[in-house]
Order: structure tokens, then sequence, then C-alpha cells
């Protein structure tokens, strides 16, 4: 391995000469306590900036054992140590000038949810860090600056890395906090089961975000608090006794008035299938890991998917036991929401009437009289739900504003007042045993088909080489074949859809044959990142620090709506 006296020679030798020139700088040397190593290149001073890690042995880095020797805790403290790295970098970027992006020292902006992110890993057998970011190698013009990147690599990046990733250098009381949270994480997820549970809000928590573009908790919000109905008390490892609200399997229906924080209590539901940071409010609400969000989504596409269960006997004759579209309804995109969710795994749906397609959800009593049964292609979700929980084992957990007829349905009914909940169900039930009841089915569905069998887009590869565009939370690209996924809830960051384009392309060159359905196909990339972790997706092995693991159910989103799909 070449030294960093290497790369400090190399750098002099190519001072003032044309910004190709750089590009010798790749490979890895050797600085005193880790490795640093230069993955990428950029082509010049106004690209993308060039991509490098550093390495810290386990025995260097010095961190103990006990925060790393379970998986959530070992994602948690390479979270941390993202963090704290950040803070370093930001102290020193755009210290060393130059052109264009010259001097930009960068690493991933983590949010509030705590994610599995390639930026940083952490050996779970030697406690090596790894630590990918970026630095804008600096020119003048398009003349090198070989000085000012002398000043990045031997004189700032040396302070941040034994300033963030040595134990012995960080604020050891907070890391250890940074564990015990996320034990105290993991062991109130590991009790939803026992306790028949899809989710446990905590008694404090603050669920308003501070706007419509920040996730952070609203200042002088109001706490929640849980009915005493519907309290859960847990002695967790660490925090101790904790009290909150428990939402039991079944189905669950959340009513009030409007601005009363109906939504917003779903939509902490529905990010509790993540972990999330000290200082959140949301620390401890904590949802079925396989918890889905469910809603409308008109135009998109969907690929040979069996929604018999919803809708039937379409006056064009149209199959829906294989139904495809290109410009998908409301009612048959939800549809097929819920479908594909069932063949992810879903144990639970969330579901906002708000953003869901109305004559999907419900016909009232008054309705099926006028229409009759055998002239609505349409089974309303409201006559399943029961069905779902009874047959599939999937709770259903339905934020309602406008129709009454759920309470028939319905086993808990949560009011929320002025962001305070309340169980209203006896009320709710003997309120709605004065109204005519709702005629159900006479036959259960059939279990849906799940037998899809992908082959390549063999359209897809331009120029021997598929390109991949992220753009945002809005989709990604696989050359000019565009993904939308604005209304796929729970993808937290990002950089998971930037995965989720990686994932894609893997599929496309490897996974993609004809024989093996789309659960395999995932199940196996699962196995694969088991194994390898983001390495399994990259070519050449050659990990860059943009990427966030999705869950298999975002996985499956992800290919459902990709219009390149060969069936």
């Amino acid at each position: 391995m070449k030294t960093a006296d290497d790369l400090r020679q190399f750098l002099n030798n190519i001072d003032r000469k044309g910004y190709p020139a750089y590009k010798g700088a790749k490979g890895a040397y050797r600085f005193g306590s880790y490795v640093l190593c230069i993955d990428h290149v950029q082509g010049d001073p106004f690209a993308a900036p060039s991509r490098l890690h550093v390495e810290v042995e386990g025995r260097t880095a010095g961190f103990p054992a006990r925060l790393f020797d379970k998986e959530y805790k070992r994602i948690a403290l390479q979270d941390w140590l993202i963090r704290q790295f950040g803070k370093q970098l930001e102290k020193y970027s755009f210290q060393a000038k130059g052109s264009g992006k010259s001097g930009i020292l960068t690493v991933t902006r983590c949010g509030q949810e705590i994610l599995n992110r390639s930026a940083c890993s952490i050996c779970p057998e030697t406690g090596k860090v790894v630590m990918r970011f970026e630095a804008g190698f600096p020119a003048n013009g398009r003349t090198i600056n070989a000085k000012e990147l002398i000043k990045i690599l031997f004189d700032f990046l040396p302070k941040c890395v034994e300033q963030s990733l040595i134990y012995r250098h960080l604020d050891q009381k907070r890391t250890e906090q940074v564990m015990e949270l996320s034990v105290d994480q993991a062991y109130i997820r590991s009790q939803l089961e026992p306790l028949g549970l899809v989710a446990f809000v905590a008694n404090g928590s603050v669920l308003p975000r501070e706007s419509g573009v920040s996730a952070r908790p609203m200042k002088q919000a109001v706490p929640f608090v849980s009915p005493k109905s519907m309290e859960v008390m847990m002695e967790l490892p660490y925090k101790g006794k904790i009290v909150g609200m428990g939402i039991r399997k079944g189905i669950t229906l959340i009513v009030g008035g409007g601005y009363h924080g109906k939504s917003t209590l779903l939509k902490a539901l529905e990010m509790g299938i993540y972990p999330h940071i000290s200082g959140d409010g949301r620390e401890y609400i904590v949802t079925d890991a396989d918890a889905v969000k469910i809603r409308a989504e008109d135009g998109r596409s969907i690929q040979h998917t069996d929604i018999s269960m919803f809708i039937n006997d379409l006056p064009n004759g149209k199959d829906t036991k294989t139904f495809s579209t290109e410009d998908a309804s409301g009612s048959t995109s939800q549809a097929a929401n819920v479908i594909e969710a069932m063949e992810a795994g879903a144990t639970a749906f969330f579901i906002d009437e708000d953003t869901s397609a109305t004559n999907f959800m419900v016909r009232d009593e008054l309705m099926q009289r006028v229409i009759h049964r055998d002239m609505e292609p349409i089974t309303p979700f409201i006559e399943r739900m029961q069905e779902l929980y009874e047959d599939y084992g999937i709770s259903t957990v339905l934020v309602a504003g406008s129709s009454g007829a759920y309470f028939e349905v319905a086993d808990t009914i949560v009011q929320m007042d002025r962001y305070i909940p309340k169980d209203i169900t006896k009320a709710a039930k003997e309120a709605a045993a004065s109204y005519p009841s709702l005629t159900l089915p006479d036959e259960r569905a059939s279990k849906p088909e799940f037998v899809r069998c992908p082959k390549k887009n063999g359209g897809l590869v331009h120029k021997g080489r598929i390109k991949i565009k992220t753009m945002g939370r809005d989709g990604v690209q696989l050359n000019h074949d565009t993904v939308d996924l604005r209304y796929v809830e729970q993808l937290a960051d990002a950089e998971q859809l930037t995965c989720l384009g990686h994932l894609l392309k893997y599929m496309e060159e490897h996974a993609f044959d004809g024989r093996k359905t789309v659960g395999q196909i995932v199940e196996d990339i699962l196995a694969g990142f088991e194994n390898q972790g983001f390495a399994f997706i990259c070519e050449g092995n050659s990990v860059p620090g943009n990427l966030a693991l999705p869950r298999k159910e975002e996985i499956f989103a992800c290919v459902n709506r990709y219009r390149g799909l060969k069936v």
C-alpha cells in the first residue's frame, strides 16, 4: 500500500497541470491511524465532487463491542458517526479555495429517521469503521491547485477523523445514550406482537412537525396523552417504565373535526416503522415494521396485478385477475396498492380518507339500495376490512372524517380532539346501532395470485450501460424510464430512492429472467444484502456514499411502478 508521503509527492508533481492529471491520485494511502482511499476523481472542478473514504481499524477506532453487537445498535452508531463526521467537515468545507466545487467537503445529511446508510459501515466482527464522503479537488480554472488539496487531505481531514471516528475523542456519554435509545426502541418493537399491537405511541410524544418542509418537532406543540382505556405500560431496559397508547390489531378508526390532529397521528404512525433520533419527539412511537401506507394514485402504471378481490366484471370485459394499465384510475390504483402490499407481506394498512378514492373505500346503505351490487364492479374496501384481518392477519388503521359507515366494522374508534385522543368506541357503536347495517358480500374473495415473472427490458440498455438518476423524493430514472415514487409515502430520504435505482438496475441486469416471481427476486436481493451489504448491488463493489436501504415493501413498490417492467 502507498503511503501518505507518496500521495503528497504525487500531488506536488502535478501542481499547475491540467485537471485530468488528478486521475492518477486514485488508490489507497496509509495515513497513520487510518487508510485514505480515493475512489473516484471528478472530471473537472465544476463536476460532482470526488468520492473518497477512510478506513479506521477496530483497535484504533476503539468502540466497545456492546455499542454495535446487534444490527439495530450498529445502524444507530453508524448514523451517529455520520452526524459527527458531518459536523467536523462543515468546519473546513470551502476553506480550501478554487473554482467551481473546489474545497467542498461533505458527507450525507441524515434526517430525523435512523436509516442503514452506505456513508458509514462498521464491521460487526472487528469494529472497523468505514466513512464515505466527497471532496472537491481544487483548481484555478481547470488548472490543478495541488497545495489546496494537500491542505484538505493532510491538515483538515486528519482532524475530522480524529474528532469523530475515534471513540476516546467523542462525547462517550452521548454515544452510550445512542446505543441505549436503540435498545429501548428495539424492545418496544419486540413487544408489539406479544401484546397484540400494531403500534405504540408514548405519552409525551410530540407528533406535529415544524412545517410542511421541516421534519423537526413543532415548538409548543400539545404533547400526546393516551386515553386511559388504551394505555399500555412497558418496562424498557434503559429508560424504565413508559406508558402510552397501544393500537391493537384489528380495525382502528381515527375520527374528529378538521385540524384536530387525525392525519398528524397517522403520519407519526406510518413513520414509526423507522427509529428516530433523540429529541425528535417521536423516539418512542414504534410501529409494526411491515405496516404500509395505502392511498389512491391516479395515473400510475399497473402490470399484471390480480385486483379481483376489489374490482370485477368490468363493463369492457377487461380481466382483473391480471390487470394492466398505463393510466390507473383512483379506484384501480388503490386496489393495486392494497394487493401489491399484500404480496410484499404487509401486516397492517394505514389509510387516510383524504387521499383515497371514495368509490373504492365505501358505499353507504342508500347507494347500495339504488345501485344494486350486480351493477357495481367495485367491492369497496369497507366490505373487505374484516376479511383482510380474519383471513390474512392484516390490520387497518383508518382516518375518516365524512362517513360514519366505518363505525360498524371498527374494533376501536379514537376521536382526536385538539390533538388529544379519546376512546369513543362504546358511544360510536351505540350511535351506529340505530342506522341500517352494511350489506356485506355473500362470499369471501379468492386469495390474490402473485405469479408475475419479469423478463429483461431489452430496450433499456443505452450505449452498453444503464444510467441512474434520482429526482429528489419524486422518483428515479433508469436511462429514460421514470419510476414515479411521489406517493410511496413511507420513503423517508432521497438516498433510499437512489438505492432503489441501483436495485432496479441490478434486477434488470441479473434477476429478471422470466422464471422467478417478483417475490422471489426481492427475497434473493435481501439475502444478498445480508451477506454483502451495499456492495451487492454496486458495480465492481465500489460503493457510493449516497445510498440508504429501503424496506422490502418499498422495493416491491418501486418494481410495481416501473413502466419498463416486462411480464
